[in-house]
This record gives C-alpha cells, structure tokens and sequence, in this order.
C-alpha cells in the first residue's frame, strides 16, 4: 500500500490545502512533499469552492478561520456537494465553536489543532484516505454484487424460456392451467409445483421424482401439524431439490449414483448448492433454497455439501433427505438396482443414527405404513374414466398429470362442463389416452 493508501488505483490521491495564510499552506506542503500525493491550494473558500468544481478531490484540509466563509461552513458546503470528499479541519483551542459546529453541520472526519504534530498529521491525512478507499470498495462489492444477482436471475428466467420452448404441447397445458388460476394464486408452492413440472421436460421420465416427493412431504406435513408457513417452504423445497441437476449432461442423469466416476461424483456433489444459488434472488424460496443446499448432508456429519452434524442440519432438509433417498432408492438413482418400497424403508431404518435422523426416520416409516394402509382403502371409493365419461360436478381423486409429469389439474378440483371438454379436446390433439381418477359420488369430499 502506497502513502495514499490506495491498493487497486494507480493515479496519487488529490490533496486541498485551504488557509488564508500563505506561510501555513507552504508549511502544509513541506509536511506532505515526501508522500506521493496530487497537492492543491486555495487561500479561500470561495476559492477552494471553484478547485472543487474543476477537479476531483479525495480529501480537504481547512483552516477553520478565514475572511469571508469560515472553514465550518465551507466544509458544511463540501458535504453537500461531494460527500465522497473527506473533510479534516485545523483548528485552534479559542475555536472550539466552530469546531462544533464543523461536526455537526460539515461532518468532518478528523479534527487537527495548531500547532499540528507533522507525525500526527501524516497519519490523520493517510488513515482518513485508507477509510474513504476502503469505503468506496465497499460500495464497488455491493455493486457487483447486485449485477451478479440479477445476472443470476434473468439466467433462472432464461432457463425457465428454454424448457419452454422444448416442447409445443406446453401452450395446451398452459390453457387448462389458467382454469386452476384462482387456485394456484392460494399457494405459492402450488406455483413452484408447476415449475416442476417443467424441469421434468429435461429430465428421462425415470428420473422425475419430484412429484412423487413433494406428495410424501405433504403427506408429513399434514400428518404432523406442521405449521402452514413452515410446510409452505419444505413443500417448495421438495417440488425444486434437483433444480441444480438441470446443469449435467444427458449420460450424467441416466445414471445411479454409484456408477458415477470421479469427476461425475464431484459434479453430483455440487447440485445442492446450484440449486441454492439459482434461488437466491427469490425472497419466498430463502427457506426453500436452505433446505436444497442441505438436503444431502447426514446425521454423522458425513455429507455434502457443508458436512453439517446432526442438530446443525435444518429439520426441513433431514426430512427431504429421508424422502428423496426413499423414492430414489426405488427408481434406481442411488444403486443401479431398484429397490422395492419395503427394501428401501428397511435401508433406511438400519441407517437410522448413522445417515438419517433417528426420530424422523420412525415417523417416516410410520407415515408410510399409514398410507399403504389408507390407499387400499381409498382405492374401492376411487373409479378411473376417460374424458368422454366424465360428468359436470365430479371432484378429482388423484392430481392430474401429462405423460410428460406436467401438472394439469390438482387433486380436489372440481370438473366443470368447460374443463371436461378441454381435457377432451387435449387427448384428443395429443392421441393420447387419459385417464382421470375421481372420487365415487357417494364418496366426494368437499372441493378444497
């Protein structure tokens, strides 16, 4: 660092020197002459004023006793016109008015009485310069921070365009996502849902398991009470956990973890934290994006990517740890085998301790033999008919999805005759069968 104190500019800082004194601005010159400073002078404050206009000034020393404009007032006027400018003032022991009101009014940065120590001056003049530098760095960061993240930002809307346009048969989806309009304006993870449902369009129809895994944690969710701010965020962590995957390659994402090579691995590592950042400059998702970044941590302090232990991984991300395992497990994403849904709750359990939370790992295992236990239940209250079956006033069992995982209509939505020819209408452009689950009529529960 150089006597200016500047590390990253080249050009000298731009001293002015203002005393109506002749010999006390040369005595000033003779403290400075062995420091690379640019030295100005002015024997005025109207002076000094018209310097300031011509040339940038880092910093401005003043007598505080001077015909005309006192150095109060002058410096009063330096601050308003060029905050950046940092204002040291010289001042007597008779001038301690003025030395007041220089503080209050021109927010000087020292203060240095006569008869100065050269010493003491030097140091005052190179540390206020070292703060103005360091301050004006700051801002710099902030800056380039704030241009970062909207360059993060309009890359997120940029990605989101291109699933788009991937595929045509989305402006049919998107016609019959404006009925569930009002309904998705309830819930900002609805929202997330749809979202998705698109990152499904880059992703093999064996691999989109985010569906499957914001169902089970709404089933948690709702199970255990949680409260409705706190689900809301886990709901949207699960429907975006593997946002950060859209950045490998096609042969990548075909395969199960343990196959992956060295390089591969290092990438698989790194998605938590892609997925992170590629939420950052959404406010709702601040939650969301800490349970994404920590969703692969372990209870032994084993994982990745921080290698948190136990109590220092947030809740919301063990139990998606839990949830994505267990569907992953079952489609073949973390061994090449697919596992059944007992193997891969039996994994689980004898992992308890080691892998997973012991105590969410109980009520996991628990929620889901209640659920097995509920669907085969639910099942002889539920028909599947085609579109041309279906009749004004039936309610959906089961969410309605494309063949390519896009969310179409929610469980609970209640078939109007305008949404019954749509659905219609849209097999019949795709060629493709649907088939929507409902709730029998004796059985319809009340439209959500």
């Amino acid at each position: 660092m150089n006597a200016a104190g500047r590390v990253t500019m080249n050009m000298p800082a731009t001293l002015l020197l203002v005393d109506d004194e002749p010999n006390v601005l040369r005595s000033l010159r003779r403290v400075l002459r062995r420091d690379s400073y640019r030295i100005l002078t002015s024997e005025s404050a109207a002076a000094a004023l018209a310097t300031l206009e011509e040339n940038e000034v880092d910093l401005i020393i003043s007598d505080v006793r001077m015909p005309g404009m006192d150095g109060a007032s002058l410096l009063s006027k330096v601050r308003a016109r060029w905050p950046q400018c940092m204002r040291i003032l010289l001042t007597g022991y008779p001038d301690l008015g003025a030395t007041i009101n220089a503080i209050n009014h021109g927010e000087i940065h020292r203060y240095v009485a006569k008869p100065w120590s050269d010493a003491e001056l030097q140091i005052v003049i190179r540390q206020s310069l070292d703060f103005q530098f360091a301050d004006r760095d700051r801002a710099r960061l902030e800056s380039l921070t704030r241009q970062q993240n909207q360059q993060l930002m309009a890359w997120a809307a940029e990605l989101e365009q291109r699933v788009k346009e991937r595929t045509a048969r989305l402006e049919a989806t998107a016609q019959l996502l404006e009925q569930a309009h009002a309904e998705l304006e309830r819930s900002f993870v609805t929202a997330t849902e749809v979202f998705s449902s698109l990152i499904h369009q880059r992703l093999p129809k064996s691999r989109r398991t985010n569906q499957e895994v914001l169902g089970l944690v709404r089933a948690f969710c709702s199970a255990k009470e949680i409260a409705k701010d706190s689900a809301q965020d886990i709901e949207m962590a699960a429907a975006l956990y593997n946002l950060g995957r859209l950045t490998w390659r096609d042969g990548m994402i075909a395969l199960a973890v343990d196959q992956l090579k060295k390089d591969d691995r290092v990438r698989y590592q790194q998605y938590p934290g892609i997925g992170e950042n590629l939420l950052m400059g959404l406010d709702p998702a601040q939650k969301a994006s800490l349970s994404i970044r920590h969703h692969q941590e372990r209870w032994d302090g084993a994982g990745f990517p921080d290698g948190l232990k136990e109590g220092a991984i947030p809740w919301e991300a063990r139990l998606l740890k839990i949830i994505v395992d267990y569907v992953e497990l079952q489609r073949g994403m973390v061994i090449a085998r697919q596992l059944t849904s007992e193997e891969a709750l039996s994994l689980i359990a004898g992992n308890a301790g080691r892998v997973y939370d012991p105590d969410l790992c109980a009520q996991f295992i628990d929620l889901v033999e209640a659920m097995d236990e509920q669907k085969r239940s639910e099942d002889a209250s539920v028909v599947s008919l085609a579109p041309h079956a279906l009749i004004p006033g039936m309610v959906l069992a089961q969410p309605l999805y494309t063949d390519d995982d896009v969310l179409m209509l929610r469980e609970g939505t209640l078939l109007t005759e305008k949404l019954i020819d749509r659905l219609r209408e849209f097999e019949q452009s795709e060629g493709n069968s649907l088939v929507v689950h409902i709730w029998k009529p004796e059985q319809n529960p009340s439209v959500c």
